[in-house]
């Protein structure tokens, strides 16, 4: 799910603020993905040719992410970092969750209705998070079956959105995840080699344990020797 969702971000609403969807190199239809087989491509072209959510549920997707991820000092948003359009992905490519979706927002709208009057996404932000905090941190000393509903279809949309963004690069830079990087190795220790009676090939280890070249990507030939 993490995986294509982040694709998906990156397809329709780019990982960094401020940076478009479609390049010069990519037309806006097409996927810049890499690692992907032709059937898996092919799926999600048709995924993303599909429409489920309206217009006013997106809306409220919409409002919903950027109140469960809001922007910080050091981030944007959920819908900054494009998590709708991973949410809207998702509720195509697994039908599973299109019912639990659409009557959460029926839901939601109900709700609002019944205290405010009008839907959620028209709500003052204060309304909106009134109604939130029922659902969002329910007291289990209180439990209130009219919000059951509710409380378990935020919980599906709190979990989506926080794997969406979480995938994204501007969510990953959020965390301060670093991935993997290569360490410094010097090589088997010399009282090692000595015990064992080998040793190491010059040309070998100039290649190999030079630490001013360790963060260039090694090279081979078509016989599997290597260049540099």
């Amino acid at each position: 799910m993490g995986s294509i969702g982040g694709a998906t971000i990156a397809t329709t609403a780019g990982c960094q603020p401020g940076q478009t969807a479609a390049s010069e190199e990519t037309p806006q239809n097409e996927l810049p993905l890499y690692g992907r087989t032709p059937e898996e491509i092919k799926r999600d072209k048709e995924v993303m040719a599909e429409i489920f959510l309206t217009e006013p549920e997106l809306e409220t997707i919409a409002v919903l992410c950027d109140i469960i991820l809001p922007a910080t000092e050091t981030a944007g948003s959920a819908g900054d970092a494009g998590v709708p359009a991973f949410i809207e992905f998702i509720v195509k490519d697994i039908p599973s969750h299109q019912l639990p979706i659409r009557g959460g927002l029926m839901w939601l709208n109900g709700e609002s209705n019944r205290r405010f009057n009008t839907v959620f996404k028209d709500c003052t932000n204060e309304q909106q998070i009134e109604i939130i905090d029922d659902i969002a941190y329910p007291d289990p000393e209180n439990k209130k079956p009219d919000m059951a509903y509710g409380i378990k279809f935020f919980n599906r949309m709190r979990n989506l959105t926080v794997t969406g963004y979480y995938t994204t690069k501007m969510g990953i830079d959020d965390l301060g995840y670093k991935g993997n990087f290569p360490n410094v190795w010097d090589g088997v220790p010399e009282e090692v080699l000595q015990e064992h009676e080998v040793d190491y090939d010059p040309e070998w280890l100039a290649k190999c344990v030079d630490q001013s070249k360790r963060m260039e990507t090694a090279k081979w030939d078509d016989d599997g020797n290597l260049i540099s």
